[in-house]
């Protein structure tokens, strides 16, 4: 059982996307969390009718102010903070599972665009999907047109991501990509919820569960499953020009959290995204 949580605003074509993706690709029983941060696009209902629980702001909030929303409701011992701007893949949930039991982790992303296997591979995957966007953008953000990015990025989605499969079954790096972190209550017990003051909330939890780690050695840093491949769209949110979050003047710098000497100490050679 899964509690994937996922926050929202607008976007509806993008959330119907996401949801029947989501449905098709996995396969444990999960229960949805919606925190819609006030769409006005028919998106909350769109929700409600398809069986979610949905937490109504009537206004946008932050990152991380949402999530831990979702945590206060959520039902089970596993969570998933999902974007909304991605597709999963095949068995996406399966995966992670069997990676979290494998490896002893109690934290986990996905790779993605982001960061795959290498920076080089990465910066070649990154390049693809920038010149395929950056075309089908101008004819507008609808169905058609997101699912036809996708398809042209990756061809066969069930193809691709078997490959990967194949080749990095269980495999895993330290670090993480923020649009799919996954982590058990043992994590969120030792770690602590998302820190409502900063935006980059996922850099923060990687950064905790090192820190965690290095001080006391009970969980390992997050890391990478690089079996599990989740397209995300990357910033179609950001176009999307979403209002100005109603906690704004909470949040702080992450370097007001975290100083060069932290992060130098903590990271050395790992690159994290």
């Amino acid at each position: 059982m899964i509690s994937i949580v996922t926050a929202v605003h607008n976007q509806l074509e993008m959330n119907q996307i996401f949801l029947e993706n989501l449905r098709k690709h996995t396969v444990n029983p999960f229960e949805l969390i919606i925190i819609d941060n006030n769409s006005t696009d028919g998106t909350r209902a769109f929700f409600e009718k398809e069986g979610a629980v949905v937490i109504a702001n009537n206004a946008n909030y932050s990152y991380p102010y949402t999530q831990n929303q979702g945590i206060k409701v959520a039902q089970y011992n596993l969570f998933a903070f999902l974007n909304n701007d991605i597709i999963v893949c095949p068995q996406w949930d399966q995966k992670i599972m069997e990676s979290m039991q494998v490896n002893g982790l109690d934290l986990i992303t996905v790779c993605g665009i982001e960061r795959i296997e290498t920076p080089e591979l990465t910066k070649k995957l990154g390049r693809k999907w920038k010149r395929i966007k950056n075309i089908l953008k101008q004819f507008g953000l609808n169905k058609f047109n997101l699912n036809l990015m996708h398809k042209l990025m990756y061809g066969n989605w069930e193809n691709f991501n078997q490959k990967r499969e194949d080749i990095f079954k269980n495999k895993v790096v330290e670090g993480f990509v923020g649009n799919s972190v996954i982590f058990n209550r043992t994590a969120l017990e030792k770690i602590g919820p998302w820190d409502e003051r900063i935006q980059g909330a996922d850099f923060d939890i990687y950064m905790r569960s090192k820190k965690r780690n290095l001080e006391f050695g009970d969980i390992k840093p997050c890391h990478i499953a690089l079996n599990v491949f989740n397209h995300h769209y990357i910033r179609i949110t950001a176009k999307s020009n979403p209002p100005v979050f109603a906690d704004a003047a909470n949040m702080i710098a992450l370097e007001e959290k975290w100083s060069d000497a932290d992060r130098m100490l903590l990271l050395k050679d790992n690159v994290t995204t």
